[in-house]
Protein backbone atom coordinates (compact mmCIF):
# COMPACT_ATOMS: atom_id res chain seq x y z
CA UNK A 1 0.00 0.00 0.00
CA UNK A 2 1.20 3.47 -1.19
CA UNK A 3 2.25 6.00 1.91
CA UNK A 4 0.43 8.63 -0.01
CA UNK A 5 -2.78 7.91 -1.75
CA UNK A 6 -3.72 9.12 -5.24
CA UNK A 7 -7.58 10.21 -4.87
CA UNK A 8 -7.98 10.34 -8.12
CA UNK A 9 -8.03 6.66 -8.19
CA UNK A 10 -10.10 5.90 -5.12
CA UNK A 11 -13.64 4.48 -6.01
CA UNK A 12 -16.27 5.80 -4.47
CA UNK A 13 -18.07 4.21 -0.86
CA UNK A 14 -21.58 4.81 -0.19
CA UNK A 15 -23.64 7.38 -1.54
CA UNK A 16 -25.40 8.18 1.70
CA UNK A 17 -22.88 6.95 4.08
CA UNK A 18 -25.33 7.72 7.15
CA UNK A 19 -28.38 5.54 5.78
CA UNK A 20 -27.23 3.00 3.93
CA UNK A 21 -24.49 1.84 6.86
CA UNK A 22 -27.63 2.24 8.90
CA UNK A 23 -29.02 -0.19 6.84
CA UNK A 24 -25.84 -2.10 6.28
CA UNK A 25 -25.53 -2.11 10.12
CA UNK A 26 -29.03 -3.49 10.57
CA UNK A 27 -29.17 -6.33 8.55
CA UNK A 28 -25.78 -6.91 10.71
CA UNK A 29 -27.25 -6.81 13.83
CA UNK A 30 -30.24 -9.21 12.70
CA UNK A 31 -28.06 -12.05 10.74
CA UNK A 32 -25.60 -12.00 13.93
CA UNK A 33 -28.81 -12.67 16.18
CA UNK A 34 -30.05 -15.46 13.77
CA UNK A 35 -27.42 -16.99 12.62
CA UNK A 36 -27.06 -19.05 9.21
CA UNK A 37 -30.15 -15.83 8.12
CA UNK A 38 -28.92 -14.89 4.97
CA UNK A 39 -28.27 -10.70 4.72
CA UNK A 40 -28.22 -9.12 1.58
CA UNK A 41 -26.89 -5.44 1.09
CA UNK A 42 -28.92 -3.67 -2.14
CA UNK A 43 -27.12 -0.84 -1.41
CA UNK A 44 -23.17 -1.99 -1.26
CA UNK A 45 -21.35 -0.34 -3.42
CA UNK A 46 -18.93 -1.95 -5.99
CA UNK A 47 -15.79 -2.42 -4.09
CA UNK A 48 -12.22 -2.80 -5.84
CA UNK A 49 -10.85 -5.86 -6.25
CA UNK A 50 -10.78 -8.08 -4.81
CA UNK A 51 -13.02 -7.55 -2.00
CA UNK A 52 -16.61 -8.33 -2.96
CA UNK A 53 -19.61 -5.78 -2.48
CA UNK A 54 -20.84 -7.49 0.86
CA UNK A 55 -17.20 -7.29 2.37
CA UNK A 56 -16.58 -3.49 1.41
CA UNK A 57 -20.04 -2.88 2.73
CA UNK A 58 -19.18 -4.18 6.28
CA UNK A 59 -16.38 -2.87 6.46
CA UNK A 60 -17.66 0.78 5.35
CA UNK A 61 -20.01 0.31 8.23
CA UNK A 62 -18.10 -1.46 10.96
CA UNK A 63 -14.03 0.02 10.86
CA UNK A 64 -13.18 3.24 11.76
CA UNK A 65 -9.96 5.55 12.59
CA UNK A 66 -9.91 3.42 15.89
CA UNK A 67 -10.18 0.26 14.79
CA UNK A 68 -7.31 -1.88 13.78
CA UNK A 69 -7.57 -4.19 10.79
CA UNK A 70 -5.45 -7.23 9.50
CA UNK A 71 -5.56 -8.14 5.99
CA UNK A 72 -4.41 -10.69 4.10
CA UNK A 73 -1.50 -10.33 1.87
CA UNK A 74 -3.90 -11.18 -0.87
CA UNK A 75 -5.50 -7.70 -0.23
CA UNK A 76 -2.59 -5.78 2.00
CA UNK A 77 -1.09 -4.73 -1.25
CA UNK A 78 -4.17 -4.27 -3.66
CA UNK A 79 -6.17 -0.72 -4.62
CA UNK A 80 -8.48 -1.99 -1.96
CA UNK A 81 -6.38 -1.55 0.50
CA UNK A 82 -6.13 2.11 -0.23
CA UNK A 83 -10.12 2.31 -0.60
CA UNK A 84 -10.43 1.23 3.12
CA UNK A 85 -7.78 3.39 4.24
CA UNK A 86 -9.38 6.58 2.68
CA UNK A 87 -13.11 5.81 3.76
CA UNK A 88 -12.60 4.12 7.01
CA UNK A 89 -9.23 5.81 7.89
CA UNK A 90 -8.56 2.18 9.88
CA UNK A 91 -5.31 1.87 11.07
CA UNK A 92 -4.05 -1.94 9.71
CA UNK A 93 -2.30 -4.14 12.56
CA UNK A 94 0.81 -6.21 11.25
CA UNK A 95 -0.43 -9.69 12.82
CA UNK A 96 -3.54 -11.27 12.74
CA UNK A 97 -3.59 -11.43 16.55
CA UNK A 98 -3.85 -7.66 16.74
CA UNK A 99 -6.64 -7.11 15.20
CA UNK A 100 -10.34 -6.36 16.14
CA UNK A 101 -11.38 -7.00 12.50
CA UNK A 102 -9.44 -9.21 9.65
CA UNK A 103 -10.71 -9.29 6.10
CA UNK A 104 -9.52 -12.66 4.41
CA UNK A 105 -10.20 -12.92 0.62
CA UNK A 106 -7.89 -16.00 -0.10
CA UNK A 107 -9.04 -18.80 1.11
CA UNK A 108 -6.16 -21.08 0.25
CA UNK A 109 -3.93 -19.35 2.42
CA UNK A 110 -6.58 -18.51 4.81
CA UNK A 111 -5.00 -18.08 8.68
CA UNK A 112 -6.55 -20.69 11.25
CA UNK A 113 -9.15 -19.32 13.10
CA UNK A 114 -7.16 -19.89 16.07
CA UNK A 115 -4.22 -17.39 14.47
CA UNK A 116 -6.44 -14.92 15.31
CA UNK A 117 -7.30 -12.91 18.37
CA UNK A 118 -9.15 -14.86 20.94
CA UNK A 119 -9.87 -12.51 23.21
CA UNK A 120 -8.93 -12.16 27.47
CA UNK A 121 -10.38 -12.81 30.73
CA UNK A 122 -11.11 -9.34 31.36
CA UNK A 123 -12.42 -9.21 27.87
CA UNK A 124 -13.19 -11.97 25.97
CA UNK A 125 -15.61 -9.82 23.46
CA UNK A 126 -12.73 -8.15 22.32
CA UNK A 127 -11.95 -11.37 19.86
CA UNK A 128 -11.22 -10.45 16.58
CA UNK A 129 -14.37 -10.88 14.01
CA UNK A 130 -13.14 -12.77 11.49
CA UNK A 131 -14.54 -11.76 7.35
CA UNK A 132 -14.01 -14.34 4.71
CA UNK A 133 -14.61 -14.20 1.24
CA UNK A 134 -15.68 -17.00 0.07
CA UNK A 135 -16.94 -18.19 -3.12
CA UNK A 136 -20.70 -18.57 -2.87
CA UNK A 137 -23.18 -18.91 0.37
CA UNK A 138 -24.94 -21.92 -1.46
CA UNK A 139 -23.85 -25.07 -3.72
CA UNK A 140 -21.11 -26.26 -0.90
CA UNK A 141 -21.27 -28.86 1.56
CA UNK A 142 -24.69 -28.59 3.38
CA UNK A 143 -23.88 -27.87 6.92
CA UNK A 144 -26.22 -27.81 10.07
CA UNK A 145 -26.01 -25.22 12.63
CA UNK A 146 -27.71 -24.93 16.22
CA UNK A 147 -27.43 -22.62 18.91
CA UNK A 148 -28.53 -19.32 20.33
CA UNK A 149 -31.03 -17.51 17.68
CA UNK A 150 -31.62 -20.84 15.83
CA UNK A 151 -35.09 -22.42 17.17
CA UNK A 152 -34.46 -26.36 15.96
CA UNK A 153 -31.76 -26.35 13.24
CA UNK A 154 -30.95 -24.36 10.46
CA UNK A 155 -28.89 -25.62 6.70
CA UNK A 156 -25.88 -23.37 5.13
CA UNK A 157 -23.86 -24.83 2.02
CA UNK A 158 -21.12 -22.33 2.18
CA UNK A 159 -18.96 -22.91 -1.29
CA UNK A 160 -14.96 -22.50 -0.73
CA UNK A 161 -14.19 -22.51 2.69
CA UNK A 162 -10.18 -24.11 3.58
CA UNK A 163 -11.23 -28.40 4.07
CA UNK A 164 -11.05 -28.17 8.17
CA UNK A 165 -13.15 -24.86 8.78
CA UNK A 166 -15.85 -26.40 10.54
CA UNK A 167 -13.50 -28.64 12.61
CA UNK A 168 -11.61 -25.11 13.41
CA UNK A 169 -15.21 -23.75 14.08
CA UNK A 170 -15.92 -26.48 16.50
CA UNK A 171 -12.91 -26.20 18.46
CA UNK A 172 -13.50 -22.29 18.21
CA UNK A 173 -17.02 -22.56 20.20
CA UNK A 174 -15.55 -25.19 22.45
CA UNK A 175 -13.65 -22.10 24.25
CA UNK A 176 -16.89 -19.58 24.82
CA UNK A 177 -16.60 -17.46 25.95
CA UNK A 178 -13.25 -17.07 24.35
CA UNK A 179 -12.99 -18.08 20.61
CA UNK A 180 -13.10 -15.49 17.05
CA UNK A 181 -16.85 -14.60 15.53
CA UNK A 182 -17.16 -15.54 11.68
CA UNK A 183 -18.90 -13.28 9.28
CA UNK A 184 -19.09 -14.98 5.77
CA UNK A 185 -19.33 -12.67 2.56
CA UNK A 186 -19.76 -13.68 -1.20
CA UNK A 187 -21.24 -10.98 -3.48
CA UNK A 188 -23.45 -8.91 -2.10
CA UNK A 189 -24.45 -11.59 0.96
CA UNK A 190 -23.37 -12.36 4.01
CA UNK A 191 -23.90 -15.36 6.75
CA UNK A 192 -23.20 -14.31 10.29
CA UNK A 193 -21.12 -16.87 12.61
CA UNK A 194 -21.46 -16.43 16.25
CA UNK A 195 -19.36 -18.46 18.34
CA UNK A 196 -21.92 -19.39 20.05
CA UNK A 197 -23.20 -21.67 17.12
CA UNK A 198 -22.83 -25.24 16.39
CA UNK A 199 -22.07 -26.73 13.46
CA UNK A 200 -22.20 -30.00 11.84
CA UNK A 201 -21.41 -31.41 8.49
CA UNK A 202 -24.46 -33.06 7.00
CA UNK A 203 -23.38 -37.16 6.20
CA UNK A 204 -20.19 -36.02 8.20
Amino acid sequence: MSAVLDLARIAPGFGDPVRESQAVFRELMESTARPGRLARFAQAPAAPAPLNRAAGAVALTLFDFETLVWLDPALAGSEAADWLRFHCGCPLAETPQTAAFALVTDMAQAPALADFHQGDAKYPDRSTTVILQVEALEGGPVVSLSGPGIQTTTDIAPRGLPRDFWAQFETNGAQFQFGVDVLLVADDQLIALPRTTHAQIKGG
